[in-house]
């Protein structure tokens, strides 16, 4: 039986384990990627570690969050990032160099290799043919260390792709429309595999849009063939050198399968707050919108800009309304000055941000309270835009444009014009400037860290207690994200680097009162938090399972958990548990103390736990699916104490 793209890309980097769904395996890395809203915190692990120099092929620092500067802690943490870059041997991307993704596939992106980054979307790189997976920080600094990325064997899902987009439905339309399928829990345990012959008519960058958002589905990763198309792309990236071609063999089978003809796809919306929640625009047609907004790492390519351009061009945009265009690199923001692009898009009214995440992670560009802001974004979770009460509609490029002619949602079909003939630039005008190389071994050993007031290295962390007596201090429902746990934004992000800073914003959206209540219970030996579905969806933040854990959380109840997050939570040494009865979640209501007693036999010895519910005199039965090597990891109560152990 041959054997399909994400099974070669596994089997090529295979250090532990059989490739058998549900299995744990270790996979080599070739590649990492930070941002500098986790990388701060990756470059102090890096640290606490005493590593020397970086033990990948490539490592790459990226400053694409952390823009906004209306105070010195986000032009100190650059500093250090800088200094941290240049002492382990890492390239390091310069504030308005661009986002991390698009950036990362113009210049370092290997087809055939393996890259492991601190953002959820790092899956976008699977574009290029790689094995690209987004993970928790101190997992990318294990890899930066040269350890394997442990996961659970996913299930391969193959995505059959026939016929050819028709005008006005774009590569966004064929993610949301899996996303209208499957929802947002879809691709949990999956690697969703895209072949046939819908993809030869997709371009490199149109795959990096699809890629990307399979991140919202849950999906481990998204893998696409390395083709002519990424041949082609290489080569006007003057890289066509590190090309290799990765396909599926010709008799390869998928564990799961679906198709999607292209030619049936019409323009498509997610309405608030859920990436899955997903209809036609013309259900949606006619609403009214204060702002339009197109950039991100979900359409971050040259035609993604050009053809909103041409939609616009010699035209005025609706009456009240902010037209928001963030580039997602320097190097495409040039070729589109230079195509006239840019020009276009400002004379008809558009507002030109600096390149960068800006928006997407809620630093700027909030929308208006109680009114519609309509993006090109990959995620809409409530508060995520930086307006607590936002209302935030996902679309394509092309939906964004006529609907900021017209002020309300537009069906761009309807439209009176001819559909703009817009592909990527073949005329890129490669630069390199702003993205420093790493410097050689033996220079970067004599580098000090510049670390400003800001800076703050993690604390120790105790090993896990024989018995837990803990109060539920929060119970939340399904689809809890990582951005409800800890907001991004321009008040919260610039404290990545402080975690007792950055604490006092934990679980704020969802009860303002849950850090000055969690802090008091560290000395009592912690609390609990009891939730449903999905826990964790979104962002590969690890913050919102360190701060939490600095506040004294020691277990974690749900339903199910999303896979970073759930990693996340071992890393720092938090129980991640499941009930085994889902009833039992009917049980736990906040101030109800849970007792664990003979927790390390129990966690040492099998997969269950019993515990008591002191009010109620009751015991649970709860699972917790960890591997010998996660165990031991709790135990010592974390990755950092786990890997000072072995050494």
């Amino acid at each position: 039986m041959g054997l399909n793209v994400a099974q070669k890309l596994i089997k090529d980097h295979l250090v532990s384990g059989e490739m058998k769904p549900g299995e744990e395996i270790g996979l080599k890395i070739d590649q990492t990627l930070t941002q500098d809203a986790t990388g701060t915190m990756v470059m102090l692990e890096l640290e606490a570690m005493g590593l020397d120099y970086a033990k990948t092929e490539v490592s790459a620092q990226y400053v694409d969050h952390n823009l906004i500067q209306v105070d010195s802690k986000n032009p100190d943490d650059h500093l250090f990032l800088e200094s941290a870059a240049k002492r382990f041997g890492i390239y390091y991307s310069r504030p308005g160099n661009g986002v991390s993704h698009p950036v990362h596939m113009q210049r370092l992106a290997v087809p055939g290799k393996t890259l492991l980054g601190s953002d959820s979307h790092t899956c976008a790189n699977g574009c290029m043919g790689m094995l690209a997976m987004g993970a928790g920080g101190i997992d990318v600094a294990m890899a930066i260390a040269g350890e394997p990325i442990y996961i659970t064997m996913p299930k391969i899902f193959g995505i059959k792709l026939t016929g050819e987009l028709p005008d006005w439905v774009s590569a966004k339309d064929v993610i949301l429309e899996l996303l209208r399928r499957y929802d947002v829990k879809g691709g949990v345990g999956k690697i969703i595999e895209f072949y046939g012959p819908g993809v030869d008519t997709l371009s490199a960058m149109d795959r990096h849009v699809i890629a990307n958002m399979g991140a919202e589905l849950g999906a481990t990763t998204t893998v696409f063939p390395s083709d002519h198309e990424v041949k082609n792309f290489l080569r006007i990236q003057h890289r066509e050198d590190d090309w290799v071609e990765v396909v599926a063999d010709k008799d390869a089978s998928y564990d799961l399968e679906d198709e999607i003809n292209l030619s049936e796809l019409v323009p498509l919306v997610a309405k608030p707050s859920s990436p899955g929640n997903v209809v036609p625009v013309t259900e949606v047609a006619g609403t009214p919108i204060y702002q339009s907004y197109i950039g991100s790492s979900a359409n971050p390519g040259f035609r993604d800009f050009a053809m909103a351009a041409e939609i616009v061009k010699d035209k005025t945009i609706a009456s009240g309304l902010s037209f928001d265009i963030n580039p997602t690199s320097r190097q495409m923001l040039t070729n589109l000055v230079d195509d006239m692009h840019i020009a276009s898009l400002l004379s008809a009214g558009a507002r030109l941000h600096q390149a960068g995440c800006n928006g997407c992670i809620g630093m700027g560009q909030a929308p208006a309270t109680g009114r519609n802001s309509l993006r090109t974004t990959p995620r809409n979770f409530p508060g995520r835009s930086g307006t607590r009460e936002d209302s935030v509609y996902l679309c394509s490029p092309e939906v964004a444009a006529a609907s900021a002619l017209t002020g309300e949602i537009t069906d761009p079909r309807t439209l009176d014009m001819p559909y703009p003939k817009v592909s990527e630039s073949e005329n890129v005008n490669v630069d390199d400037r702003l993205l420093d190389a790493p410097l050689p071994e033996e220079e970067a050993k004599k580098t000090d860290l510049v670390k400003g007031p800001n800076i703050v290295s993690l604390p120790e962390m105790d090993e896990l207690p024989d018995t837990l007596e803990l109060p539920v201090l929060l119970k939340v429902g399904d689809n809890i994200s990582t951005d409800e746990i800890l907001a991004g934004g321009a008040r919260v992000l610039p404290y990545r680097s402080n975690l007792p800073g950055i604490s006092k914003f934990t679980y704020e959206q969802v009860d303002s009162t849950y850090a000055d209540r969690a802090i008091n219970t560290k000395e009592s030996g912690g609390h609990a938090i009891v939730g449903g579905y999905n826990y964790g969806q979104g962002s590969s933040r690890e913050h919102a399972a360190l701060a939490p854990r600095y506040l004294g959380l020691r277990a974690v109840l749900v339903k199910d958990f999303a896979r970073i997050h759930w990693q996340n939570l071992i890393n720092f040494g938090i129980l991640p548990l499941r009930f085994d009865n889902e009833e039992d979640y009917d049980k736990l209501e906040k101030g109800e103390v849970i007792t664990f007693k003979d927790l390390r036999s129990q966690l040492t010895n099998g997969d269950h736990l019993t515990a008591t519910l002191q009010d109620k005199q009751e015991n649970i039965q709860i699972n917790h699916n960890l591997t010998k090597r996660q165990k031991e990891i709790i135990l010592h109560g974390g990755l950092v104490n786990w890997t000072k152990a072995r050494q």
